[in-house]
């Protein structure tokens, strides 16, 4: 075990805690005054109940050693057997307890970007119930597929540095599938955010965390980590640039909350890529990525007519995607010899591989929330009814207000 790497990945997982209550502000000033409490308690939740429960299965369903191609086993339940000794399977230079915590971190961010597509109409109880199960039968397997020994993604060869599969994919397919299946809310057409300053903020801290969520992915400060800061932070730069010129071409004005999501969007893109890809392809995927980002949220969102109210599966869905095959494209071993060499650097299999990857995280996710939905309306419904919706769910739902007037 090493002091350097342990305190690194120490900061690390913090940076991406980080990132939690930063969706809960980022979502928050996205929508409507009477919203923003209950929009910032779907982030809030995660913390409390996904953190619990990677404790008890969670955490051995998507890394333990002993289960086979789709699914860990129980046998670290509990984290039994996860003490302070490096697990070399993951790394053999920091604590197996301080690996588990940074990966728990991904799985509480996962579940909190999911409740962007939903918020302003989901009942709380059946959100509740919902992050229960999904993080168990829907998170833990992908995690394992992707990032477990065994996993058969993993086995195949597919790439995923920092979780565009796991987290990305995952979270913005399943915000689609919820979208659709609540319906749109009643003022969706009328629906602007209240509090532009308070998404500035929330971005920003989104931004800071993901240095942690993506360097931190390399386990080690070495040649591949600092790669990942490089490529981490100009593609950040490169989506904004990308967002903003498809966004004024269209609408001949350069918005303030088109940078803030062209910078998630470049972000949400580089993810899966960091650790395999130099500085320059960096550029054209952060580029690209806001420029189909903005496509995603502007123009399928119409088309399709879903109302994804915070724009989960058009960020981070869509963002995800092209993150999967960009990898595909620019990845090379001269990058970080543990990789593999896309279609640019002469191997076309390293793209079918990561297209198998996000086909299969797709059918996958999407089938498995579709059903969780259908088990929860059973015993209960998930939209609010009409008059909670209309007065908004702050005071409905919690109780409070996030603003009063003063005399």
């Amino acid at each position: 075990m090493q002091l350097g790497d342990s305190v690194f990945m120490f900061l690390a997982t913090l940076l991406v805690w980080l990132m939690t209550p930063g969706i809960a502000l980022f979502y928050g000033g996205m929508v409507k005054s009477k919203n923003v409490l209950s929009t910032a308690m779907h982030s809030y939740m995660p913390m409390a109940i996904v953190s619990i429960i990677w404790v008890l299965v969670g955490y051995s369903l998507s890394f333990s050693t002993g289960g086979n191609a789709f699914l860990g086993n129980l046998d670290w339940a509990g984290l039994n057997g996860v003490t302070f000794e490096p697990n070399e399977d993951y790394s053999a230079t920091i604590p197996h307890n301080l690996f588990m915590m940074f990966q728990m971190t991904f799985a509480v961010l996962t579940v909190a970007i999911i409740s962007g597509a939903v918020a302003e109409r989901m009942k709380f109880s059946a959100y509740i119930l919902f992050i229960v199960i999904w993080s168990v039968v829907a998170y833990a397997p992908v995690a394992h597929w992707v990032w477990g020994v065994g996993g058969w993604l993993r086995e195949l060869g597919a790439l995923d540095f920092a979780g565009g599969n796991v987290v990305h994919i995952s979270s913005g397919v399943t915000g689609l599938v919820l979208a659709v299946m609540l319906g749109k809310r009643k003022e969706c057409n009328e629906s602007s955010p209240h509090n532009l300053p308070l998404t500035v903020l929330g971005a920003s801290l989104i931004w800071f965390g993901w240095y942690g969520f993506n360097v931190g992915s390399a386990l080690t400060i070495n040649d591949v980590a600092m790669t990942v800061f490089v490529n981490t932070a100009i593609a950040a730069g490169a989506g904004i640039i990308g967002w903003l010129i498809v966004e004024y071409l269209i609408n001949k004005k350069p918005t303030m909350l088109g940078a803030l999501s062209g910078a998630i969007a470049g972000l949400v893109a580089i993810t899966p890529a960091c650790g395999f890809v130099t500085p320059a392809a960096s550029i054209l995927i952060g580029i690209i990525g806001g420029a189909v980002c903005f496509w995603g949220v502007s123009s399928l969102k119409k088309k399709l007519g879903y109302d994804d109210t915070l724009d989960a599966f058009g960020l981070h869905g869509i963002g995800g995607t092209w993150g999967g095959i960009a990898t595909g494209l620019f990845a090379t071993t001269s990058v970080n010899s543990a990789g593999a060499d896309g279609l640019f650097y002469g191997d076309p299999g390293l793209l079918w591989k990561q297209a198998v990857a996000i086909v299969a995280t797709y059918i996958f996710i999407g089938a498995i929330t579709f059903v969780i939905v259908k088990v929860i309306n059973v015993f209960m419904p998930i939209r609010v009814n009409e008059e909670q919706e209309t007065m908004g769910l702050d005071i409905t739902l919690h109780g409070e207000k996030a603003y009063h007037e003063t005399i």
